[in-house]
């Protein structure tokens, strides 16, 4: 395989196909780092939003490092995988002190901060400084594998080291074209090949500037490849939620740090047992004591990786002791929308709180 001629058709595509995204239109490292922090595990429409906001209220390394942790959850509201957030301000102070502020150049170096593992590592230096460093993401594991014909599970040590030594010899060959290429635009180029035209499900073979060379379209293995493995089962939870509410005031409380959403807030709530175990005694469990009245307001879906998860949402009143219980904080509509909730937690304010508000007793 000519592996000459793919980086060029590929780097020619990316020139005249590639999305016009924020981030591309710097090589400021910070802001790189960001953007692929933030596309882990996020579609890129979602995170152009994010990004934006972001690097508006937060546009250097200096001030990601100074935020407060309120503000810095608030900002990421709704990405998830908040270990992300919270190991972006780790890495931030380490360069504080450790580089002047400056995001640092050497490959190991970066590998070397918290939350950055070799791919992301990879990506900043090669896109923000053209350095010929490889990435391997699941786009970039797509191509690969199909165009290359890989038929090995990509999870397993021995092809995923094949695909890392491959795409390590194609970035480096880069430097060896006269005149000499670009690592930046190849490594986008493979990222972006697999966002739009090497696509999971119904690839636009027609369209993909490396088709002559597929092997995986030569010998119809498309929809074969990647080989990911067997699934992973999922888990069913099932989870009550309280909405108390005091005057205009409804019961929260803030996640500890260390656990699951650390920093962020939620309405009381336990998971409940099995589908025999009542809400009412659930709250007893909870809370010491039981309501007078329970209400079901809804029902939401929510999924965390392998978990599916059903959440019931339960209107408590006849809870005077809850004023004093110190099980919570009693906070207005106006002041929750200001704190960084969970994901579900968030639906359970925009959808249910106003509508508690109206129809629970004062």
């Amino acid at each position: 395989m000519n592996e000459t001629r793919i980086i060029e058709a590929l780097t020619v595509w990316f020139a005249a196909h590639a999305r016009d995204l924020p981030w591309r239109q710097t090589r400021d490292p910070y802001a790189v780092w960001v953007s692929e922090v933030m596309l882990q595990q996020t579609q890129v429409k979602t995170v152009l939003t994010y990004w934006r906001r972001w690097m508006r209220v937060l546009p250097d390394i200096a001030s990601l490092a100074a935020v407060d942790a309120g503000k810095l959850h608030k900002l990421w509201e709704g990405l998830g995988y908040y270990t992300r957030v919270r190991n972006l301000q780790q890495a931030a102070r380490l360069i504080v002190a450790r580089h002047d502020g400056r995001f640092p150049k050497d490959f190991e170096a970066v590998l070397d901060l918290p939350g950055i593992g070799r791919y992301t590592a990879g990506a900043v230096c090669s896109i923000a400084f053209d350095q010929p460093h490889p990435i391997l993401d699941g786009n970039v594991i797509r191509v690969l594998t199909r165009l290359f014909g890989i038929p090995g599970n990509v999870r397993e040590r021995e092809t995923n080291r094949r695909l890392w030594q491959l795409a390590e010899d194609l970035v480096k060959r880069t430097c060896r074209r006269q005149p000499k290429g670009s690592p930046s635009l190849f490594n986008q180029s493979l990222m972006e090949l697999g966002a739009l035209v090497c696509t999971p499900r119904q690839p636009r073979c027609g369209d993909c500037p490396v088709s002559d060379w597929c092997s995986a379209r030569q010998h119809s293995h498309i929809n074969d490849l990647p080989n990911l493995g067997p699934r992973p089962g999922t888990l069913q939870r099932r989870f009550a939620a309280f909405l108390v509410r005091d005057g205009r005031r409804f019961l929260v409380r803030h996640r500890p740090a260390g656990g699951v959403n650390a920093h962020l807030w939620e309405f009381p709530n336990l998971e409940l047992a099995s589908q025999d175990d009542a809400p009412r005694e659930a709250a007893q469990r909870l809370f010491g004591f039981g309501p007078e009245t329970i209400e079901l307001l809804g029902v939401l879906k929510h999924s965390i990786t392998c978990n599916r998860i059903t959440l019931e949402v339960f209107a408590l009143s006849g809870c005077p002791r809850l004023s004093a219980s110190g099980v919570g904080e009693w906070l207005t509509a106006h002041q929750m929308a200001r704190l960084p909730f969970t994901a579900a937690h968030k639906k359970i304010r925009l959808r249910f709180a106003p509508a508690g508000a109206r129809r629970l007793k004062a």
